[in-house]
């Protein structure tokens, strides 16, 4: 084969190619979203856990074209040096093993308890680690970042004015350094304390406000 003859041959492949991935990417799967979290995205507390949960109804809100999954672990923590790191949990390998489009991180809750905050110097540094991880995966997600949901006042050493006060600021520097937008959940159930039945999980209809905040967010359409 002659170099003119071979040239033309890999014309003709690289055009094959460049089709076959425009293809491949207008035919491939729903958008998957990871709900990375603690017990509130678990779905800790709401009855029919596995149909009420945020990302059981984020899921139904989004509709075709979208596989949400939930990634929720109950009492995690943020920091790498609190009583249960996210980190250190199965759904974390879960999380990143699913690939996802999209990646929504609710932690903090657990991270407001006085065992963990004494470690709240590396709440920043650790957070930039946790979306690093995820946007160095393959799929190239994007991450979304939440305000923790308030605590009626609290309970189990989780502290609201703790959360408002030190972790909020500390999680919009973490937005402001990596980029990532913030998803106020604080602000959606400020008020609404019926929805909080144990004074820091919402039942079902709390769960329904994180995943509508969540939908509008990353859909750019209001449920």
């Amino acid at each position: 084969m002659n170099r003119k003859t071979f040239s033309a041959l890999l014309l003709v492949l690289s055009h094959f190619g460049c089709s076959w991935f425009v293809h491949a990417k207008s035919v491939q799967g729903p958008k998957r979203v990871a709900c990375v979290g603690d017990s509130i995205t678990f779905g800790a507390a709401i009855k029919d856990r596995a149909k009420n949960c945020y990302p059981a109804q984020l899921g139904r809100m989004l509709g075709e074209g979208w596989d949400v999954a939930n990634f929720g672990v109950n009492g995690a923590t943020l920091l790498k040096k609190g009583d249960k790191p996210y980190w250190k949990q199965k759904a974390f390998e879960q999380a990143h093993a699913f690939e996802p489009d999209v990646v929504i991180i609710k932690l903090g809750t657990n991270d407001s308890k006085p065992q963990n905050w004494k470690h709240k110097s590396e709440y920043v540094a650790d957070y930039l680690d946790l979306i690093e991880g995820f946007r160095k995966l393959e799929s190239k997600p994007q991450v979304f970042l939440c305000y923790p949901v308030p605590a009626y006042p609290g309970r189990w050493g989780i502290t609201d004015k703790v959360m408002k006060e030190e972790v909020m600021p500390r999680l919009d520097e973490v937005a402001k350094k990596s980029g990532c937008k913030v998803i106020d959940l604080y602000s959606a159930l400020s008020d609404k304390k019926a929805m909080f039945p144990d004074r820091v999980h919402p039942n079902a209809a709390g769960a329904s406000v994180i995943a509508n905040q969540v939908a509008s967010t990353i859909s750019g359409k209001q449920k």
